[in-house]
This record gives C-alpha cells, structure tokens and sequence, in this order.
C-alpha cells in the first residue's frame, strides 16, 4: 500500500492546492483604542476609546478579568495553607497508635479553606480595582461622532447601537468646544456633579 508523503498524493505527485498551501489564521481582534487628532494643534494623535460606553465596558472587562486571576492564584495558595494547617504534627507518629482522623482533617481543611477565600476575596476586589483606576481615569475618549466613521475596526464597533445609545447617554460628558477627546477623569467628575445636584 503506498503512503502518500507530506504535501504529495499518492503517485508521489506534490500538491500544491490551496487546501494544502494556506494557512488560515484567526480574524484579527478590533482596537482597544484608535487614534484620534489632538485637542492641541500641532500634537500628535492620541489613542482613544470610541465612546463613553466602550471605555466603560473595558473598565470592567479588565476588573472582572484581573479579579479572576487573582481569585485564582488565591485558590492556589489558600489550598496549601489549609493542608499545612490541618495536617497532624510530626511528632504524634513518633509514639505510635495515633491514627489520622481523615473525616476531621477534611472539615479542618473546608473551613480554613473558606476563611481563606473570603479574606482573599476582598482583597482581590481591592487589587483589581486600584489596578485599574489610574489607567483608565487617564485615558482618552474620542468626543461623540468622532470615531463612527473611522478606517480602522474599533472595539464597540459591532455592539447593538440601541445599547450603546443608551449607555452613551448614561456615560456622557461635555468637552469643550473643538476638543476632539477628554479623559475619562473628567467623565468621572462630571458624573459625581450630576449625583450632587440631584441627591434624591
């Protein structure tokens, strides 16, 4: 029986059929951010988010997605710091007839185990939010309209419009006139003045 060689059928013929000779690769991801003119004339182009909504929506992707590594790598950690803590001493098997309780080690072991990931918990909610809350209260969303008809594939892009309507409209801010971006600080603060002036 012959086997065909890589690439050659089996008279031994090679194929070079684009089934054979392509490689597909995935479709590329969309920007993050794309770049837009600069407020300053004369400045170069700064990277932007499309709109409030999107840089919203990325805040808490990175949040959610810090948080879950975090959690994970907590796990880790609080598992072997429940098994240190619950595993007999050294020396009880040095006198002989003590045997291990298996049902109390593994009951020992679930409530550090809970204790631990509660505490962990917290403290991941911490991490991620302070990890993220510099980067994006610096970063730069295009003013509306600016990036809707741009050349380049910006995440958001593909989202329902009627959503993002109502998220851009609940995520607004107002920059000055000519501004072509602002920072999400200043979305944030706006924001916060409007919860001031409307305590009820």
């Amino acid at each position: 029986m012959d086997i065909p060689l890589p690439g050659g059928g089996v008279d031994g013929s090679e194929d070079y059929s684009p089934a054979t000779t392509v490689v597909t690769f995935d479709k590329p991801l969309p920007l993050l951010r794309a770049p837009v003119p600069s407020s300053a004339p004369g400045d170069p182009p700064v990277l932007a988010f499309r709109d409030a909504a999107s840089w919203r929506a990325a805040w808490e992707a990175a949040e959610a997605s810090l948080f879950s590594q975090c959690e994970a790598g907590a796990r880790s950690g609080c598992s072997i710091t429940a098994t240190r803590k619950c595993k007999a001493p050294w020396w009880k098997g040095l006198f002989g007839g003590a045997t291990t309780d298996y049902q109390e080690r593994e009951q020992c072991e679930e409530r550090e185990m809970a204790s631990c990931l509660e505490s962990a918990k917290e403290a991941c909610i911490k991490f991620s939010k302070e990890k993220c809350n510099a980067p994006f209260r610096d970063a730069r969303i295009a003013s509306e309209g600016l990036l809707e008809n741009t050349n380049f594939t910006v995440w958001g892009a593909e989202h329902n419009g009627a959503s993002l309507c109502v998220a851009n409209s609940q995520y607004s801010s107002n920059p000055r006139p000519g501004a072509t971006n602002y920072k999400g600080s200043d979305l944030l603060d706006s924001l916060a003045s409007k919860d001031n002036s409307n305590p009820g």
